[in-house]
């Protein structure tokens, strides 16, 4: 099976999104299949896809936003079609919807099929609605959104299969008038030898600077307001009033350039008055460390989060998660995890969950093996693989 891959930016620093297709690709790889990637911009996974890719061909733009650009995409779509080998067993993978256009074109252009995989909800019916007095500034948002809503309508068309990561995001696309039978489940999953419980927690914590007795709160993935970082920090403050003796660590960057949204949490931090016991790291490359240190991860998502990597990350640490009843995450906290689960922004809700929790290394010391089994067995990186393997080359089979 030869699967050219579309991605924008090929970066673990992003989400979740860009690193389940690099584990993915790279899984696939390994049991010796073809894979030739596109993208548009550099991202600091760009090296290690290099070493198993076919072939790494960057193109300028999945999309034309501007007449100009047409002849950009159309040069594009002949070079690709030039310089990678097509044949019965290729297949068009689109890491996201956003990026049919150029999927669909390629696809139909080589007669071959197109596979999107679904990590966000679908896109609304109407983008912008026409309004008389709009002015000009509102007339160009809205023809720019029309041709937007108007290039994917055209690119989600020509996807002859669709895999997502939940069963709630398979419901907002059927909901959506797709249909179901057209889209597979393949859960995420996690490698467990990357993601494994610390052979020495006290050693851990000295390498934290962490004393044992501190109970650690950590939180891992962008900071926009969809993640609910603010009701993070809220129940904090509220947790702190009746478990003094914790710390909260925050690792991620905004993104966009969204620094203001990061210096709004620092001054709710200072509001609270809890700036002695939180901490912004920034982007950590390490996440297997920050998990083996944390007590328990929170992931407090106010949208409809289509899975939540964190969650499995941190379980498979033997790190409990304690998360928010929205998406796809109850997907993963079934079974007695399902107790961790609390209202999406209601912080005083995650601070009484969290205060149920937080202590179980006394408690109930054997939760962190429970955790860790319950992603191996559930959800380890053999199973997406897999998974994802059996729907491609059902794909293939089915199109010739």
């Amino acid at each position: 099976m030869h699967l050219i891959v579309l991605e924008q930016t090929p970066s673990s620093r992003l989400g979740g999104q860009q690193i389940a297709l690099f584990d993915i690709c790279c899984g696939l790889a390994e049991k010796g299949h073809k894979i030739s990637l596109l993208y548009t911009q550099e991202g600091n996974l760009l090296e290690q896809y290099q070493q198993f890719c076919d072939r790494v061909f960057k193109v300028k733009r999945y999309l034309i936003n501007r007449p100009q650009y047409v002849f950009d995409f159309l040069i594009d779509l002949w070079k690709v079609g030039k310089n990678i080998p097509f044949d019965c067993k290729t297949l068009v993978l689109s890491n996201q919807f956003h990026d049919t256009p150029f999927g669909s074109a390629l696809a139909s252009y080589k007669n071959v099929p197109l596979v999107c995989y679904l990590h966000l909800p679908p896109p609304r019916k109407k983008l912008a609605t026409w309004q008389w007095n709009m002015g000009l500034r509102g007339l160009k948002k809205f023809l720019a959104f029309s041709n937007l809503g108007s290039q994917w309508s055209i690119g989600l068309k020509g996807v002859k299969h669709f895999i997502t990561v939940s069963n709630h995001t398979k419901s907002d696309w059927v909901n959506s008038d797709y249909p179901e039978n057209i889209i597979d489940i393949v859960y995420n999953g996690v490698d467990l030898e990357v993601y494994k419980p610390t052979n020495d927690f006290v050693k851990t914590r000295k390498e934290w600077n962490i004393s044992e007795d501190i109970e650690v709160i950590s939180f891992v993935g962008r900071l926009d307001r969809a993640k609910g970082v603010e009701t993070i920090i809220k129940a904090f403050a509220l947790l702190q009033k009746n478990f003094p003796n914790t710390r909260l660590l925050i690792a991620g960057n905004s993104v966009n350039d969204k620094e203001d949204y990061k210096k709004l949490l620092e001054q709710l931090v200072v509001d609270l008055k809890v700036e002695q016991s939180v901490k912004f790291l920034g982007h950590v490359n390490n996440t297997t460390s920050l998990y083996q240190v944390s007590d328990v991860t929170v992931l407090a998502s106010q949208w409809s989060e289509p899975f939540g990597r964190a969650i499995i990350e941190s379980m498979a640490c033997s790190t409990p998660v304690v998360g928010s009843r929205i998406g796809g995450i109850p997907e993963i906290l079934t079974g007695e995890f399902q107790n961790f689960l609390f209202e999406a922004t209601n912080e005083r809700d995650l601070a009484e969950t969290l205060s149920r929790v937080i202590n179980w290394r006394e408690k109930d010391a054997q939760l962190g093996e429970r955790c860790r089994h319950h992603i191996s067995s559930k959800l380890s990186f053999e199973k997406m693989i897999d998974g994802i393997e059996k729907v491609l080359e059902t794909v293939i089979i089915q199109h010739n």
